[in-house]
């Protein structure tokens, strides 16, 4: 079959379309044709060598979900049947999506409703999940709620800026770079957008706020950013954190930022750390309930997922650039 493989860790270009045997399945595994594989950041940061909770052994086929249709049934296997369409999260180590037939142990596989898109359906678990719970367990988003969610015209910022709305949120603070972002996060549903990678982000997100501040904040870009992102919380704020996409090999938390939160005037205000597989380990119910949750939004139309950028599988390398470098919208999709 065809896959992408990666033999060194580096830059997009040690993603390589290479023919590798046929996968099959193991006790308790599917095997998966892939129609719609997800294009993630924890491909990237895997890709990189930055810092990561599962191994990354070479050679590595990346891609941690896929949608498809189930060929094959390992050994103690029932469901779904052979032909059936399903998503889920590939390989033993969240790997092996980027290919044209992937193994998926079965506890990740989940059934897909005869409508859903597979582009869609690809993009459900590791950033349509991650928004809900974020939103809805973490951050507790309810109609009281001043929400920001930076990079908010990309794949799991689309769908928080849409999650956010179906919970209710009193306000919507979308970041984004350009000016084309910040016009597709208003079209989704944001409230006001500004550009959080400018001087003046933080300013301008408290003057939205009447000097307030949010409720919930998002963040994704650094242990240097935890600072400024940490200046927009109002009183009893919640920052919760998900990623590093500048990276954290030469960056750290400033202490000054923890302290300002954690010591005297002391306003109450949170960071947590998110983790998906956590959850899926330690609150398994409320992981289910909130997929059922969110694949209920998109199948009666309250929210629409992320606008998709389907490439060829042999174009993993420019999704990858293009993602890394902050040139993408929506959610990148490769196609086998």
């Amino acid at each position: 079959m065809k896959a992408i493989q990666m033999t060194e860790i580096g830059g997009p270009n040690v993603l390589r379309l290479t023919e590798i045997p046929d996968p099959t399945p193991g006790p308790g595994e599917i095997l998966i044709k892939v129609d719609s594989a997800a294009v993630n950041f924890a491909d990237v940061t895997r890709r990189r060598g930055d810092p990561f909770d599962l191994p990354t052994p070479l050679p590595f086929t990346p891609g941690i979900e896929v949608a498809g249709t189930v060929v094959d049934l390992g050994e103690g296997v029932e469901g779904p049947p052979v032909g059936s369409a399903v998503f889920g999260m590939a390989g033993p180590y969240a790997n092996g999506g980027y290919a044209e037939l992937a193994v998926a142990q079965q506890a990740n596989v989940v059934p897909a409703p005869d409508d859903l898109d597979p582009d869609v359906a690809a993009s459900l678990l590791a950033v349509g999940l991650t928004a809900t719970l974020m939103l809805s367990e973490v951050g507790q988003v309810d109609k009281t709620s001043t929400v920001f969610i930076p990079a908010a015209a990309g794949g799991l910022g689309s769908y928080a800026v849409q999650i956010a709305k179906a919970l209710g949120a009193g306000t919507i603070i979308a970041g984004a770079s350009t000016a084309e972002k910040r016009q597709i996060a208003l079209s989704s549903g944001a409230d006001h957008a500004v550009d959080y990678r400018g001087p003046e982000w933080t300013n301008e997100v408290l003057e939205v706020t009447d000097g307030r501040g949010v409720d919930v904040a998002l963040e994704m870009t650094s242990p240097a950013h935890l600072g400024e992102t940490a200046r927009i919380l109002a009183p009893f704020g919640r920052m919760i954190v998900f990623g590093a996409v500048a990276g954290r090999t030469d960056t750290y938390v400033n202490g000054v930022d923890l302290d300002n939160i954690l010591y005297a005037p002391a306003f109450g205000q949170s960071i947590s750390g998110f983790n998906l597989s956590s959850w899926f380990i330690h609150r398994l119910e409320a992981t289910i309930g909130a997929l059922q949750r969110l694949v209920g939004w998109i199948a009666d139309g309250t929210i629409a997922g992320p606008p998709i950028q389907a490439f060829p599988l042999a174009e993993a390398a420019e999704t990858h650039r293009l993602l890394e470098t902050g040139a993408s919208t929506g959610k990148l999709i490769l196609k086998p």
